[in-house]
């Protein structure tokens, strides 16, 4: 989970999760989604006309990148900024639209290879990657931009300029905007007269390191007729949420128990719009936070003032019967997380893929990446586990692991073959 540090300093970024959209169904009903077809005016196609954000020199992103806090050693060039809104689909499978970042170097490779970075949660609208306004959530793809890469983000489904409210640790609908964004990317670069290569260098961090295996997924089982998987590197991600982060909430020791609350909030307002988990607040949370918890978690509450209108702990936030089901999940809710389970099951990646983490990480505890590990490798992968060392960003060790893990995946990209 992120509480941002840049210039905005709001909202919250959480490790990771994954969910499903309408009805609870398996990894091969999300993949099925994405297949949809994009017919002239459909899927993946340009909405509104292309917003330029700005267009820095080397030495300026050196500049920016150095106030975000992300290392400034990868910086050949200059890049230019680009928000896109495009045509995709809902949660339900509806059309709609959404918005996200492209980021080009100023020079370079008029076909370049194209890195797919999925971010961390946020509950602002304001605070998404494309907006502008958040150094931090930007500078991941102003990182792979500089070295030469075309970088895409995603904002996921209602955040930025997209309508509606964010279906947060939906993997179907993350994969589904992530792929739309980089049908709308290819679009966009034909504008400016490139081209991007065809295989796709998939990463994305805390609740993105899960959204980016799904594409990862998604493009190797022929989602897009263009597009195909060249490697993958999620960084920080909770991909054991009923087995490993949701005991680590409740225990309230890895986790601090205020990151928790809010967890525990985004988690139950989101999927209760999903699968109907409760049918009035005050049945899984306390007053006053059950008059509260919707327009908390609409994305139009800024993230310091939706912290500081939730308690400190789990006891004061959730009634007897919120606690028991977070303690005994079943049906739908039960359901959904064994969903959230399988982000690591039932294939194998056939390029090149890794695992990044820290030991110690306050929000995506360490033994996340160990499930992960262990069931990718009982499908017959195994990945390799790169620990990003104790190094924190103010005071995170969570934050610590987007600072080092991107300029890790910018280094290994890099010497992967094109």
């Amino acid at each position: 989970m992120r509480i941002p540090v840049s210039r905005r300093a709001v909202a919250l970024a959480t490790a990771a999760c994954v969910a499903t959209a309408g009805t609870v169904a398996g990894p091969a009903s999300a993949n099925a989604r994405t297949r949809t077809t994009h017919p002239a005016g459909g899927r993946g196609t340009l909405a509104a006309a292309p917003a330029r954000l700005g267009v820095l020199s080397a030495e300026q992103t050196r500049t920016a990148l150095g106030k975000a806090g992300f290392g400034r050693s990868a910086v050949r060039y200059g890049v230019e900024l680009d928000r896109l809104v495009y045509r995709t689909v809902d949660a339900e499978g509806r059309p709609t639209i959404a918005s996200g970042l492209v980021v080009l170097p100023r020079g370079g490779d008029r076909r370049p290879r194209l890195v797919s970075f999925t971010h961390g949660t946020q509950s602002y609208k304001e605070d998404a990657p494309s907006i502008g306004e958040d150094d931090f959530s930007a500078a991941p793809a102003m990182t792979f931009g500089a070295a030469g890469f075309a970088a895409v983000t995603p904002d996921y489904l209602g955040l930025g300029k997209g309508p509606g409210t964010h279906p947060w640790m939906d993997v179907p609908s993350e994969t589904t905007a992530s792929l739309d964004m980089l049908r709308a990317a290819r679009a966009f670069m034909a504008g400016r007269g490139r081209t991007p290569q065809r295989r796709v260098l998939v990463t994305g961090f805390s609740q993105g390191a899960s959204a980016a295996l799904g594409l990862a997924r998604a493009l190797q089982d022929g989602a897009d007729p263009w597009y195909r998987l060249g490697a993958v590197a999620p960084i920080s991600g909770a991909y054991a949420f009923r087995d490993v982060e949701l005991p680590a909430v409740l225990a309230g020791r890895e986790i601090p128990p205020k990151l928790g609350v809010a967890y525990t909030t985004y988690l139950l307002v989101s999927w209760n719009r999903l699968h109907h988990l409760y049918d009035a607040p005050g049945q899984v949370f306390r007053a006053p936070y059950a008059d509260k918890v919707e327009r908390l978690f609409d994305g139009t509450t800024p993230g310091q003032e939706m912290l500081a209108a939730l308690p400190d702990d789990l006891d004061h936030l959730l009634t007897a019967h919120g606690l028991d089901l977070l303690r005994h999940p079943s049906g739908a809710f039960a359901a959904a997380l064994r969903v959230a389970d399988a982000t690591c099951t039932g294939w194998v990646p056939r390029v090149p893929a890794r695992l990044y983490y820290a030991t110690g990480d306050e929000q995506a505890v360490t033994a996340n990446t160990d499930r992960c590990r262990a069931a990718f490798r009982a499908s017959g992968a195994d990945l390799r586990t790169i620990d990003l060392g104790p190094i924190d960003h103010q005071g995170s060790r969570h934050l610590g692991t987007a600072v080092t893990g991107t300029a890790a995946i910018v280094d290994w990209f890099s010497r992967l073959p094109a």
